[in-house]
């Protein structure tokens, strides 16, 4: 794995085997950080990484100085693994790491995100919930984004603020986001 662009730009990284987690592939998460680079300033952002999984998507953002990560996962060994990558490349005052269920997390939270990135498992059964959840609990700043990761037997675009989607080989990324007609 390699961060694509920004300050630590062509630094890699491995994973341990038999690593929980499935890391977004490098060609899907270029894909997506241009869409980000068109849709909004990436500057002083207030970031919230769900499922984090390996950290890359968070130190991605980090290298690109986007501003501060939350990243939260329920897998022990990923919140270590992220805690350590926040060590390597010199981000923990930045990257602030957390070890909760993705929805108990939105549920608990009183914090308000410019942007929340999710990856839960493809097969999982709540993708919807998770927009439901931010949605409803206005867990996102003015014009913030959230931004869901799925495999192709996941259709998100019947849900309330649902934007748009972008393919990359096997990962789907559905975007929303509240419309000024919206409100």
């Amino acid at each position: 794995m390699r961060i694509i662009r920004g300050k630590y730009k062509t630094r890699k990284y491995g994973i341990p085997k038999k690593f929980p987690s499935r890391p977004t592939t490098d060609f899907a998460k270029e894909g997506l950080f241009n869409v980000l680079a068109h849709k909004m300033v990436m500057d002083d952002l207030k970031i919230l990484d769900l499922c984090a999984g390996t950290g890359s998507i968070s130190i991605e953002f980090l290298s690109r100085e986007a501003g501060t990560v939350v990243a939260v996962d329920q897998n022990y060994n990923c919140v270590r693994h992220i805690q350590g990558m926040a060590d390597r490349f010199d981000c923990k005052d930045d990257l602030l790491v957390y070890k909760s269920e993705m929805l108990k997390f939105l549920e608990k939270t009183n914090q308000k995100f410019d942007l929340i990135f999710a990856d839960p498992p493809y097969e999982y059964a709540h993708h919807a919930r998770i927009a439901e959840i931010v949605f409803e609990r206005e867990l996102l700043e003015e014009d913030g984004l959230l931004i869901i990761e799925h495999g192709k037997q996941t259709d998100l675009s019947d849900i309330t603020h649902f934007d748009f989607s972008r393919i990359y080989g096997n990962v789907h990324f559905s975007f929303f986001q509240i419309d000024e007609e919206d409100e």
